[in-house]
């Protein structure tokens, strides 16, 4: 099929390279001239699992082509996805200012039967508001329809998930659109669920939430264990064997980050404000995850009372290891709350980047683990990198000036730990170990 996507971001690049790779016809619009030019010479723009691989091979067979031409995307297509940005207002509701600027952009260029597709995470009501859009911009009706689609993408497994995913949500009011749909999504070979707009844009916001709540359930009961004497670990593995609760997300650490969950959650809630219909248990786990992304300012305060002037080494700065995302990363809050407390701040991560350093220009990024904790009175895991379990702990015992861990992850072996004489070491849910 000839397909449109607009917006080469996260989304966008990943539905245009894997319908590329299914043998379709595939025009990607962005407007941004430099990232067309990384694009267009096979320079990914993200850092993802296989990306480098599979943009290379698109652009050698010619599946997909990266233009600002907007004119001929929408033309010479017969589907178009729309995967701009949908941030999150300070009041939590949905931005679809993006959306509906793509909106206005296509309309003179409808010239006959299409497929607009929201691929973007949009709220309730959404495809309702486009097609009044459409027709409002002079779109005869007979010209379009449209489908929310939403995506289930992890972030550092993408491309894995678009072509093995578990699900692909499918909502219209539309059998023709949707009969469009299921013709170029049945390559796949997943489940697909056929439903109204109002339900497939529901779904997303809800799945994510649900995944969320689990982590901020476990992440309590851990913040339990450390004072019960119980280990978070052992809990979670029992809890996974029961078939009904499953063990994925029932990691304990310092809360969800990234682009999906903080922002979904939010504005999940906000939508229930809108339709007068309280979320009580997704507002305790926005509130949980707040918390808990902090703890370990917390602990350090508990344990030096006074903690001005101290050196704090800060391993992982990403919201989860394998990509370059920092959005909503506990380190960002982390940070924040220590710089108020007139810390000095030392930083690591394999994926360090120009984004985070423009944030925060006054911290010192060191290359590696060591020259990050040198001289350092603590050590906070924020991001579990592979790179970080293998962690010499007699050197760090002896570079640091104190070596006080909070390990964020729970990556660190307690044996180890006790074996190298640190002074201190904190987990989430574990226990603790003074010296």
């Amino acid at each position: 099929m000839n397909i449109c996507v607009i917006g080469a971001g996260y989304v966008g690049l990943i539905t245009a390279l894997c319908f590329g790779k299914k043998g379709n016809t595939v025009i990607c619009v962005e407007k941004n001239l430099d990232k067309l030019s990384m694009l267009n010479n096979g320079v990914p723009t993200i850092f993802e699992e296989g990306l480098d691989e599979l943009l290379k091979e698109s652009l050698n067979t010619d599946s997909v082509k990266f233009t600002d031409n907007l004119e001929m995307g929408i033309k010479s297509s017969d589907i178009i996805f729309i995967a701009v940005g949908t941030p999150t207002k300070d009041n939590w509701d949905v931005d679809i200012g993006q959306v509906e600027v793509v909106i206005n952009l296509i309309s003179p260029y409808i010239n006959k039967y299409k497929v607009v597709v929201t691929k973007s995470t949009v709220p309730v009501g959404t495809q309702k508001y486009i097609t009044s859009k459409l027709l409002e911009n002079n779109v005869p009706k007979e010209y379009f329809d449209v489908v929310s689609n939403p995506e289930f993408l992890r972030e550092g497994k993408a491309i894995y998930d678009f072509f093995h995913g578990d699900k692909i949500v499918l909502g219209s009011e539309s059998q023709k659109a949707l009969e469009v749909m299921r013709k170029l999504y049945e390559p796949f070979k997943i489940k697909m669920v056929l439903t109204n707009p109002e339900t497939a844009e529901l779904i997303k916001y809800t799945s994510n939430a649900m995944l969320s709540v689990k982590i901020s359930f476990i992440n309590e009961i851990a913040n339990l264990c450390n004072k019960a004497c119980a280990d978070i670990d052992v809990i979670a593995y029992a809890l996974g064997l029961d078939k009904r609760i499953s063990p994925l997300f029932l990691k304990a650490g310092l809360g969800y980050g990234g682009s999906c969950f903080p922002k979904d959650t939010k504005a999940l809630v906000k939508m229930s404000e809108n339709y007068n219909c309280n979320l009580n248990i997704v507002k305790a786990t926005v509130d949980v995850n707040e918390k808990q992304r902090v703890l370990p300012v917390d602990i350090l305060l508990e344990h030096y009372k006074i903690i001005e002037g101290k050196t704090v080494g800060i391993l992982g700065l990403t919201f989860k290891p394998d990509t370059d995302d920092i959005r909503e990363a506990p380190s960002l809050y982390i940070i924040e709350k220590l710089l108020k407390n007139k810390v000095n701040i030392k930083a690591y991560d394999p994926m360090v980047t120009k984004e985070i350093k423009n944030i925060f220009p006054d911290i010192t990024y060191c290359d590696g683990v060591y020259e990050c904790l040198e001289d350092c009175d603590a050590m906070i895991i924020c991001t579990e990198w592979n790179e970080f379990y293998s962690i010499d702990l007699c050197k760090v015992n002896e570079i640091m000036r104190e070596s006080i861990i909070i390990d964020g992850r729970n990556i660190l072996d307690i044996e180890k730990i006790k074996e190298a004489n640190i002074k201190a070491y904190y987990s989430v849910g574990k226990g603790n170990i003074k010296n």
